[in-house]
């Protein structure tokens, strides 16, 4: 099990909870941890995790990006996939906040991402990292 003891700017809680999840990738474990939309990376590039609502949200709406599913992606508990719309993005059905982030936490998913690429331009790189599964 790789080391919790390297994610940058992790509470006890997260840390609780990377050493509950030992399947949870080594990029989530060294990655800075963010707690607030006010929060920023130390470096341009840097892998970010987070399991704040309000982190998630306030980077997407930075991007214009909608929470969103695949096509026919929804079942009756929720969405099965969960994905961003963004501007000129792809064919993808657009959901409500609570339904994505009821996924989110039912998964007990972390979401992984860049603010900017190493470049300095606003990166849309993000993935969400499952302990139980090795597609969220």
């Amino acid at each position: 099990m790789a080391d919790s003891s390297h994610a940058k700017g992790a509470t006890a809680e997260d840390r609780r909870y990377m050493d509950r999840a030992e399947d949870l990738s080594d990029s989530v474990r060294r990655a800075k941890w963010i707690h607030s939309p006010d929060e920023r990376e130390d470096r341009e590039g840097q892998t970010l995790a987070t399991r704040e609502r309000a982190v998630i949200e306030a980077w997407a709406k930075e991007r214009n990006a909608a929470p969103a599913t695949i096509p026919g992606g929804s079942a009756g508990d929720g969405p099965r996939v969960l994905r961003f719309d963004f501007p000129g993005g792809s064919e993808l059905e657009e959901i409500d906040w609570d339904d994505w982030f009821a996924t989110f936490e039912e998964r007990n998913l972390v979401f992984i991402f860049q603010q900017h690429r190493s470049d300095g331009s606003q990166s849309n790189f993000f993935r969400l990292d499952n302990p139980d599964r090795g597609d969220a």
